[in-house]
């Protein structure tokens, strides 16, 4: 059934206690949280009102909540054996493929009260080593086809092996009556308690997950979400995007990140919802989910989620293999149309090109929203209303932003304007200019793991969190024009968006991904450059595709060097491009450059 590789356990010290400083912080926002004072009801635990649902569809078969919630218990008290029954808040660290295997570990981590510690199993080897070194994880869970992957990063922690048991689709009536684990009479009142976890007031207080960053500005860092962070965020998406029981979600995104963990796998259980869980993204099978061909009725999907590149690979494939003739392209739109309430990009910036493509295809207006590993999700356009291209709406119900503009060298700042879910006010008449994204509520992270110094960094006096991401806020929605390090380009005085000269470019007829960067130039600052991925064997001229660009942006935006290649971009699984690899690897001279 399961197998426990036998090595030493070790235990580590809890992190240093964070400064005066972020001690406040924490505590101004312990009062005046919407969630404060509120118990913390974790996702596992509502699942015993969903008992006889269908949670999980994936390769092995159909898992209902009371199904997944037994298998948790099961794993929880073994990972209590291993650690000690007093044992809480010790960091699992698990490499599990998308199934059902990954959630009964995450919901048997928050039974034992442990802080889940997600791994890709994508990820290289030294990737892997670095995030269960820097978490100080006292158990790794993974299952027999990816042990391959644990063996060498393995540092005394003990490993639980996961066996065919774990992998079997729920039968009929086979949670009813059925003991939550079959552990003997040893097991005592310990197996009751794991049945339910921890008490409420210990989710109240206690660590649920620490997630690492991309890691585009150093060393990934470990982000701390409490339990009360995931609360926050899955209560606000429930409330924006009409979240029921009745969904049912496709899910084929990776789930070391916000975007898959969060926003596609705990917001529809934690409602009672179905997944319909990919092993891992194919565009061939994302099409036969939307269209329901070879599905079940009861199991069609009506929610589908995705980051940019899946959008552009969809396009790909409908042109490709789907357009037979306009029978065939009435009959994609009309499915999507009727079958499927709501289509969400994020994660990546949507270029304007895929989005009104993916409108035309299926009928649908994507919703684009914006967030990150340290917020969750802040802002969102509407579920009901106008969704404009380039824009991410307004502020998520219980979130609070504003957008800033600093005074170089210290910590004051201006407020150009200040918003929330009931509205924005603009401290200035017209539109306001752009600036750092400053976002604060209960969603917002609790901590840098082991990081004090990087966590005080990030936020300001008065407990904003700094986004590092330049925004603007105009016609009655803000607008994310990118990073404020890499992708605001200061040339000759113009303050230049790296997206929105990437937006204009991807409209060119013989370009299928860009990236813009600004290179150091003596006269300008800065220039802008642009390298661009061109279909099949086509040439691009550079001076044609600037004054192509001069007809359709203004002139300070049109790139003044271009590279052209023919091999993609180098993109990691969530869509992004690391613009600092791209100045490194396109324009070598620039690393000497300060």
């Amino acid at each position: 059934m399961l197998r426990i590789a036998t090595r030493g356990v070790q235990l580590f010290r809890s992190p240093q206690t964070f400064s005066t400083q972020w001690q406040y912080i924490s505590k101004h926002w312990v009062y005046t949280s919407s969630t404060s004072g509120t118990s913390v009801l974790p996702v596992f635990r509502k699942a015993l009102q969903y008992q006889d649902n269908v949670a999980l569809t994936d390769e092995h078969g159909e898992h209902t909540y009371g199904h997944i919630h037994k298998l948790s218990g099961h794993l929880a008290w073994l990972m209590q054996n291993v650690l000690g029954e007093d044992s809480v808040q010790q960091r699992i660290a698990f490499l599990c493929p998308n199934d059902v295997s990954y959630v009964i570990t995450q919901w048997a981590t928050w039974m034992a009260g442990h802080i889940a510690v997600p791994l890709c199993p994508k990820h290289p080897s030294s990737e892997l080593e670095y995030f269960v070194r820097d978490s100080e994880a006292s158990i790794i869970v993974t299952t027999s086809d990816l042990t391959n992957k644990i063996k060498p990063i393995l540092s005394g922690q003990q490993v639980i092996v996961l066996e065919d048991f774990f992998f079997k689709p729920s039968t009929s009536g086979e949670d009813q009556d059925t003991p939550l684990v079959d552990l003997g009479s040893s097991s005592g009142d310990n197996t009751t308690r794991l049945k339910y976890g921890r008490d409420n007031e210990f989710y109240s207080a206690s660590d649920a997950l620490i997630i690492y960053t991309s890691g585009t500005t150093g060393r990934p860092k470990g982000v701390v979400l409490s339990h009360k962070n995931v609360l926050s965020q899955m209560s606000c998406l429930r409330q924006a995007w009409g979240w029921t029981s009745g969904d049912a979600i496709l899910h084929c995104l990776p789930l070391h990140h916000v975007h898959g963990i969060i926003n596609a796998l705990l917001c529809p259980l934690y409602v009672g919802a179905r997944v319909v869980m990919l092993p891992q993204f194919s565009a061939p099978a994302v099409w036969s989910q939307l269209l329901s061909l070879d599905t079940p009725v009861h199991s069609r999907v009506n929610l589908f989620m995705a980051v940019p590149t899946m959008y552009v690979k969809l396009i790909e494939e409908h042109k490709n293999k789907l357009i037979k003739n306009a029978r065939m392209q009435e009959y994609v739109k009309s499915v999507c149309t009727q079958n499927i309430r709501l289509m969400v990009s994020g994660s990546a910036a949507l270029p304007e090109p895929i989005f009104e493509q993916w409108q035309q295809i299926t009928g649908h207006t994507l919703l684009e929203r914006y967030g990150m590993t340290e917020i969750g999700m802040a802002l969102s356009n509407p579920l009901k209303g106008t969704r404009k291209p380039g824009f991410v709406g307004s502020p998520l119900p219980g979130v609070e932003v504003c957008i800033a503009k600093f005074v170089p060298g210290n910590d004051k700042y201006e407020v150009l304007c200040h918003g929330n879910s009931q509205g924005t006010e603009v401290m200035s008449e017209g539109d306001t200019e752009s600036g750092e994204l400053l976002v604060r509520g209960p969603n917002v992270f609790k901590e840098y793991w082991k990081n004090s110094q990087a966590t005080l960094k990030e936020f300001t006096q008065d407990g904003w969190f700094k986004t590092g991401d330049t925004a603007q806020y105009t016609d009655g929605a803000y607008k994310i024009l990118g990073r404020t390090s890499v992708d605001i380009i200061k040339s000759g005085g113009f303050k230049i968006s790296a997206l929105d000269v990437e937006r204009h470019l991807l409209a060119h007829p013989n370009i299928v991904d860009v990236a813009v960067v600004g290179i150091p130039d003596i006269t300008w600052g800065q220039k802008v450059a642009a390298v661009v991925e061109v279909s099949g064997d086509e040439n691009l001229d550079p001076l044609e595709l600037r004054k192509w660009g001069q007809e359709r942006m203004p002139h300070y935006q049109v790139p003044s060097v271009i590279v052209s290649v023919t091999n993609p971009l180098p993109r990691n699984n969530m869509g992004k491009v690391n613009k600092k690899n791209i100045l490194k690897e396109f324009f070598p001279e620039t690393a000497s450059v300060p």
